[in-house]
């Protein structure tokens, strides 16, 4: 409860949470026309055992509009560059996804859709960032459901900010508070940002500062605080820090300032209002679902995402 308001609102990490389906489940799952549903399924599944084990009052599928935006490109070129499968002039560059994937995508956002679920993005941003804005304005306890780290730095404790971290897969759900990134890296939600800047990402194409490691990080910011006390530290001869550490600090200062930027998550988007209370399925909807279940052999799947709606209105 937050200012005797009751209830919580849940983000999911939309695409974290396709993709790990589609790589849970076998491709073998097909619809009666013999298209590939096995994402669809499984992000379902997921759909119907989150709103049974944690409640919510409100959901919201959070969504890439770009998963890879221009403005971070500029400030970090190698910014996921990895993971582009095509350049595209003027465009938003194309994330290199299995191809059997590519033709659930739209269906799921019909179902969620059917199912009331609201979708959101925003141009230019992640979904990440369509969270880090939703958590931050919520009046509501928000838990964030997603496999990815980078979204520790929304934890907090005093706001009722916690993470559904997946990456161990459903069976094997970590609830991420404050006490447990400080347990796990050695700082707190709040320098999360900073930590990852200086320790880097490959998954991200986030180089970090070479030599840092995770150790050296979260030692660097118990000691200083943050990364611009950090480097601030590095440029003052006078400051007790390692001629090592000093020298590596110094040579990746380029990099680190404008990696922050990078790797913070925009708080601030202009969303506008969102409905995100979740509604038992009318008959109309009902109708709309079971075309769909039909239609793309959704089945049992889709009777649990359905019935777990429903449990919670």
């Amino acid at each position: 409860m937050i200012g005797g308001v009751t209830g919580r609102l849940m983000l999911l990490d939309t695409a974290s949470l396709y993709y790990r389906a589609f790589h849970g489940l076998p491709d073998t799952i097909r619809a009666p026309d013999g298209s590939p549903v096995n994402a669809i399924r499984g992000l379902l599944d997921m759909v119907a055992r989150l709103l049974t084990d944690f409640e919510p009052t409100e959901l919201v599928a959070c969504w890439d509009d770009n998963w890879r935006p221009h403005w971070r490109v500029a400030l970090v070129p190698g910014y996921k560059a990895h993971r582009v499968a095509t350049m595209t002039s003027g465009a938003n560059d194309v994330e290199q996804t299995p191809e059997l994937l590519v033709p659930q995508i739209p269906i799921i956002r019909e179902v969620l859709g059917a199912l009331g679920i609201p979708i959101i993005g925003a141009q230019d941003y992640e979904a990440d960032d369509v969270i880090g804005t939703l958590a931050t304005r919520a009046r509501l306890p928000v838990d964030i459901v997603t496999g990815d780290r980078d979204l520790f730095q929304l934890v907090d404790d005093t706001s009722g900010v916690r993470i559904i971290y997946t990456a161990r897969g459903m069976s094997k759900l970590e609830l991420i508070t404050d006490a447990v990134v400080v347990s796990k890296y050695g700082v707190v939600p709040g320098q999360y940002a900073d930590f990852a800047v200086l320790r880097g990402d490959p998954s991200d194409g986030l180089p970090g500062v070479p030599g840092v490691g995770e150790k050296t990080a979260a030692a660097l910011l118990a000691e200083f605080g943050t990364l611009g006390r950090i480097t601030e530290a590095a440029q003052d001869p006078t400051t007790p820090l390692s001629a090592s550490v000093r020298s590596k600090i110094i040579a990746s200062s380029a990099y680190l300032q404008v990696a922050p930027r990078v790797v913070a998550v925009a708080r601030d988007l202009d969303l506008g209002a969102v409905d995100a209370r979740i509604h038992t399925v009318d008959d109309v909807r009902r109708q709309e679902l079971e075309l769909l279940s039909e239609k793309w052999g959704l089945r049992g799947s889709l009777e649990r995402a359905v019935r777990a709606v429903g449990s919670v209105d």
